[in-house]
């Protein structure tokens, strides 16, 4: 019992870590793919870096789209498209 009671503490601190970093981490990326995969033309979306755009075309070759804006139409990765603020954005313009 002594040579288990050792190490107690430190099998504490990763089940701790395991339940508040990696599970909510694993969590999250499982949302942003479901979101990623799930995007359709014609849905309005923002970017990470903060552009607002509306879907015009789909490409599951390269897995990007492009998004026209008011200063035309721009070619995007998918995983620039920011989950958080896409969903801010529409839920607000709802409203």
């Amino acid at each position: 019992m002594g040579d288990i009671g050792q190490f107690l503490p430190l099998i504490l601190i990763f089940v701790v870590a395991y339940f508040f970093m990696i599970r909510p981490q694993m969590k999250r990326q499982k949302d942003e793919k479901r979101f990623v995969e799930a995007l359709k033309k014609g849905d309005k979306i923002v970017t990470k870096s903060g552009l607002h755009g509306k879907i015009v075309d789909l490409n599951d070759k390269d897995f990007s789209c492009i998004i026209e804006t008011m200063a035309g139409r721009l070619k995007f990765d998918r995983s620039a498209i920011s989950m958080e603020m896409s969903k801010k954005a529409n839920d607000t313009k709802d409203k």
